[in-house]
């Protein structure tokens, strides 16, 4: 297989489970982690490394390294691997997943971005998602009509504090995950509640057309229920851990244990929460984007730069939803090819500087 962002959680839990199956991997892509770079590469011996940065070639302990984006599309071409596992952050994953597609490999999936800015013009049967919502619904779904399809959400950082002190909260608040560590964006998103609006969003192009919807599990144990029309519904338990889909998308005959049962003994009590607009602005265009999915786009361009200038110290907390908002208010327009989807994510992102 080839790897795209090896060094991140997804990578990391990725290359266990490779070694689990013996899985060999081609290449590995990272972007500027070279101390775990380098003992993933001693580990498993890739034929290519590709890394973000030039000055970084000469850190590398490897004979075959390249960087840049336009070598991790020519590492996907030239490569023998049928699979590829996208787990890179960002719309900047997208050319990978179009490029991975085009030469007809597999796709496991764990950048949300390319199916939400480009789920249009993706064809979704070569895509395995890596994301314990998606997974949890396929593993659910039966010969049966489906009434509506629910993913969970942890609350992110701030589900639990005073909503007046919202429009303070730092970025070092918005780390502060109840369930566990990720990398700094999808925290932020996970807060803000774009993460999971995002979600719905790949469920919608991964499944089709339907009702979606999503709530609050705060102990993150079941990950997806299904409304069945028959007025019964399924939910999916399994502990957090990424390594579940994963190994599903490695290993399409999975018949091996990969974690421990939920002991619902142990667990006691589950609480669910409603997803609320007061606390999370952005959910107000949650409906509207799900019944206009191609304009997921517009939305993942504005939340990317509201980012930035979150982080830089531009604006506050709350501006976040406030920004995308805006910019979902103002470009009401579908792209009509992947032209389009890079066109307008560009022009989104100059809207917002």
């Amino acid at each position: 297989m080839i790897l795209l962002g090896s060094t991140g959680s997804i990578g990391v839990n990725t290359l266990e489970i490779a070694k689990k199956f013996s899985i060999h991997v081609e290449a590995l892509v990272a972007g500027n982690n070279i101390a775990l770079l380098n003992k993933q590469i001693k580990e498993h011996n890739p034929k290519v490394v590709v890394i973000a940065d030039k000055a970084d070639i000469s850190k590398v302990n490897h004979s075959n390294v390249l960087y840049g984006q336009e070598a991790v599309l020519k590492v996907i071409e030239d490569s023998s691997s049928e699979l590829v596992v996208n787990a890179l952050v960002g719309f900047l994953g997208l050319r990978p997943t179009l490029k991975a597609l085009t030469c007809n490999k597999r796709v496991a999936l764990a950048n949300k971005e390319s199916l939400v800015a480009c789920g249009a013009f993706i064809e979704t049967s070569k895509i395995q998602p890596i994301d314990s919502e998606h997974f949890g619904l396929w593993y659910l779904m039966q010969n049966r009509p489906v009434e509506k399809m629910i993913i969970t959400a942890s609350g992110g950082a701030f589900r639990d504090w005073n909503i007046a002190k919202l429009q303070n909260a730092t970025l070092a608040d918005t780390q502060k995950h109840p369930n566990w560590s990720m990398g700094q964006k999808i925290t932020i998103d996970s807060a803000t509640m774009v993460n999971k609006m995002f979600e719905l969003l790949e469920a919608r192009w991964l499944f089709g057309e339907g009702k979606y919807d999503a709530l609050i599990e705060t102990k993150s144990l079941i990950h997806a229920l299904i409304d069945f029309k028959d007025g019964s519904t399924t939910a999916h338990f399994a502990n957090a851990s990424m390594q579940l889909p994963i190994a599903f998308a490695l290993n399409t005959k999975m018949d091996e244990n990969i974690l421990p049962h939920v002991d619902l003994l142990k667990v006691g009590s589950l609480e669910f929460r409603e997803i609320t607009c007061e606390r999370y602005p952005v959910w107000e265009i949650k409906d509207e984007l799900l019944k206009n999915p191609a304009r997921g786009v517009v939305v993942n361009a504005a939340n990317e730069a509201a980012i930035k200038k979150f982080i830089a110290r531009k604006i506050g907390f709350m501006d976040i939803a406030k920004t995308i908002i805006k910019a979902y208010e103002k470009f009401d327009i579908s792209p009509k090819n992947v032209d389009d989807v890079f066109a307008l994510d560009e022009e989104v992102r100059n809207f917002i500087k």
